[in-house]
């Protein structure tokens, strides 16, 4: 499973400040391996969190090929995601990071910001054909310092025999979702769920209902957040969802799902291969509802990127510019996609994955709207995270209203 949200040990601020001017006094240097600063390069080393199989291997040999590609071996590590930054900062700090270095988009910004990365526009990469929100993820203080292959966000799944049975349509609106959830519940079993759980994954579940209805992570005690902090507590409290929503992670979700218990959930495509295995399990997949008809869902982009860090090797950073330029062109991206039942970065590609893989459909159109998490805060943003999951369960555990809820959650995020 390649998820959007890893929940992981944030640095704070200071450590990140003094790992920039230890980079700014000493420079950064590439791990040591095959090759010199001035000889060939005949190998070079790739990090990044893909621990699990099958994904270990597969990008394993993707990275080979691309190798091969460059003319160098590829020595391929994976750590546990939640150990990947602390690593690299300790890498970093002692000039042996590796060649290649992918990351969750969500740290970019922080790891670039250090100064451990290199611009990618420098070594003449191709940075056509991607999405907006896409390229992004990837940029920092407007240049781009990574690209990912492929990404991912939510959409709403459903039980398309229960919602037959029911008569009910898959929901396109707020007040269609509500009405929808209410009919499909009964003993046993709930119309929706949510991750709502106190991690960035709650925030990342969220952000779909405040984008869409023009809420920012700038400012959360608006209007427009409490509208949609509200849905979500009106259906706690019809009945409609679970009070278990408060504890649950999108993994619980599956399972509620899979197990019949609730007839429609926000997920990632992560989730299809299990889906598809599910026997006698008929299920569908479309945008996460709006507040009014006609609009498209503004969504979160998850996924992850491909970085050159410095090095006192420049034909090493070569060498690894050429393999991250080889995972970014329209073939990788297109098995990449295949492999993990995710978008390519690419327009026209994933267009194209979208007519082969249908199930996927509702996941390309999304994608082509979403937008990073960092975007607009930067290294600001696990603060404004912070203040979103804690309104979130003051709002539906009763404690607060969504107004008074937002209004601590944005002292949170501005730290007042």
């Amino acid at each position: 499973m390649i998820s959007p949200v890893r929940p992981s040990v944030r640095q704070t601020s200071a450590l990140f400040g003094a790992l920039a001017l230890l980079l700014a006094a000493t420079g950064c240097g590439g791990r040591a391996g095959a090759g010199s600063a001035t000889g060939e390069v005949t190998a070079i080393t790739a990090l990044d969190y893909y621990t699990d199989e099958p994904e270990h291997t597969q990008w394993g040999n993707l990275l080979t090929a691309c190798g091969k590609k460059a003319g160098v071996t590829v020595e391929h590590t994976s750590v546990p995601g939640a150990s990947l930054v602390p690593q690299v900062l300790r890498q970093a700090s002692s000039r042996t990071l590796p060649d290649l270095l992918m990351l969750d988009n969500a740290d970019l910004q922080q790891i670039a910001g250090t100064g451990a990365l290199t611009p990618l526009d420098q070594y003449g990469i191709d940075f056509s054909g991607f999405a907006k929100g896409i390229l992004s993820a990837g940029t920092y203080q407007g240049k781009v310092y990574g690209l990912a292959p492929a990404v991912n966000t939510v959409a709403l799944f459903y039980n398309k025999d229960m919602l037959s049975k029911a008569g009910v349509a898959v929901p396109e609106t707020w007040g269609e979702l509500k009405t929808a959830a209410a009919k499909l519940t009964r003993p046993g079993r709930y119309g929706m769920a949510v991750d709502a759980n106190a991690t960035f994954e709650g925030s990342w579940q969220f952000l779909p209902f405040l984008w869409s209805n023009g809420g920012h992570e700038k400012q959360l005690d608006t209007p427009q957040a409490a509208q949609a902090l509200q849905l979500w507590v009106d259906l706690v409290k019809s009945g409609s969802m679970s009070k278990s929503v408060v504890n649950w992670n999108q993994s619980d979700l599956h399972d509620q799902f899979l197990a019949g218990k609730t007839a429609m959930m926000i997920n990632g495509p992560w989730r299809i291969p299990a889906l598809n295995q599910a026997e006698n399990l008929h299920w569908g997949v479309a945008p996460v509802p709006v507040p009014r008809a006609g609009q498209t869902p503004v969504t979160p982009l998850g996924g992850e990127v491909w970085t050159v860090p410095q090095s006192a090797s420049k034909s090493r950073q070569e060498k690894a510019a050429r393999v991250l330029a080889c995972l970014n062109d329209s073939s990788s991206m297109l098995t990449v996609a295949k492999e993990h039942f995710t978008v390519p970065s690419r327009t026209t590609v994933a267009s194209q994955y979208a007519e082969q893989v249908p199930s996927m459909a509702a996941f390309v159109h999304s994608v082509e709207g979403a937008r990073s998490r960092t975007s607009e805060l930067g290294v600001k943003w696990p603060k404004a995270a912070t203040g979103i999951y804690t309104a979130i369960q003051s709002a539906l555990t009763g404690e607060q209203t969504p107004e008074k809820a937002l209004e601590h959650g944005q002292q949170i995020a501005t730290g007042s």
